[in-house]
């Protein structure tokens, strides 16, 4: 408009919305859909997290998936959305964000994809390997454990990065302590950099879960927790959580020599991303050996 002005034209802001319009122009906000460099691999290992899905489930065995939802603050802060409230009477909370020194809560989640439902424990300290790992945990004695009574196999499906990433033998080690602890025999298939928001956790769990707060103060944990645990859909899911108050401290380290202990076994498709974290020791035969198609039991 001020261009116009200074070329010698009164126009007004409708008339600008009119001309733009005719030219093709909308108003419209930014689409996340760049995802970087994509790895060459990417679609095949969505294949092979398909086909080991389906294999796990045709089999009656657990899939489950996995991840870490974004940190929420706890006290009298906003929150994205709306809610219905009494005209005139909105949610009063505090003006500004204050995040050093504020209690936040860390939503762990796990997703039962056969059964459609969903699990969270939420944290109070740090988001670590050993907090993702009890997490599961707990979605297993709470869950898993009166459900599955047979199930001696169970595949995780999670993100490259953060406390279940493909990298840290933290993950590694905590999920081979609770390997042993449980007789499962855990299988772990990890989405490439970069796509995480195709992991079902992500749009099948915490999707709703963002819903069931929206437009609410997250006021203490328990309002935090029985909110997480009233989330359900139409088609059927629903979710149980619970508060867990363990610290978790960072910087944990696992030793070369802890590392080699693991029973761990790695498929020949990106061993990396995908591997077996066996409930017990296994041969040295076997640790080498790259897993072509069936977990080995």
């Amino acid at each position: 408009m001020k261009g116009l002005y200074a070329a010698g034209f009164v126009v007004g802001k409708t008339t600008v919305a009119r001309l733009l319009k005719q030219a093709g122009y909308r108003l419209q906000a930014v689409f996340k859909t760049k995802e970087g460099a994509q790895h060459p691999d990417r679609d095949a290992q969505f294949g092979h997290i398909n086909s080991v899905a389906g294999m796990f489930l045709a089999a009656g065995d657990r899939v489950v998936s996995v991840d870490t939802k974004k940190k929420e603050l706890v006290g009298e802060y906003a929150n994205a959305g709306r809610e219905w409230q009494p005209s005139g009477e909105p949610v009063a909370v505090n003006g500004h964000d204050f995040p050093t020194g504020v209690p936040k809560a860390i939503p762990y989640g796990v997703y039962d994809v056969g059964a459609d439902d969903g699990f969270v424990a939420v944290g109070v300290d740090h988001d670590t390997a050993a907090f993702a790992v009890n997490a599961i945990r707990a979605w297993w004695y709470n869950v898993g454990w009166d459900r599955y009574p047979r199930a001696d196999r169970l595949l995780i499906t999670a993100d490259c990065g953060g406390s279940n990433g493909n990298r840290p033998w933290a993950w590694k080690a905590r999920l081979a302590e609770l390997a042993a602890e449980t007789g499962l025999q855990i299988t772990v298939c990890h989405f490439p950099p970069g796509t995480s928001k195709w992991n079902k956790v992500e749009h099948r769990l915490f999707s709703f879960i963002s819903i069931s707060w929206r437009g609410r103060p997250l006021t203490d944990y328990q309002v935090v927790v029985q909110t997480i645990a009233a989330t359900t859909t139409r088609s059927g899911l629903t979710v149980e959580a619970v508060l867990d108050t363990n610290t978790y401290p960072t910087g944990v380290r696992v030793s070369p020599a802890q590392q080699r202990a693991i029973p761990l076994q790695k498929y020949a498709f990106h061993g990396e991303w995908n591997y077996v974290v066996h409930c017990g020791p296994i041969p040295e035969s076997l640790r080498d050996k790259a897993i072509t198609l069936e977990p080995i039991k």
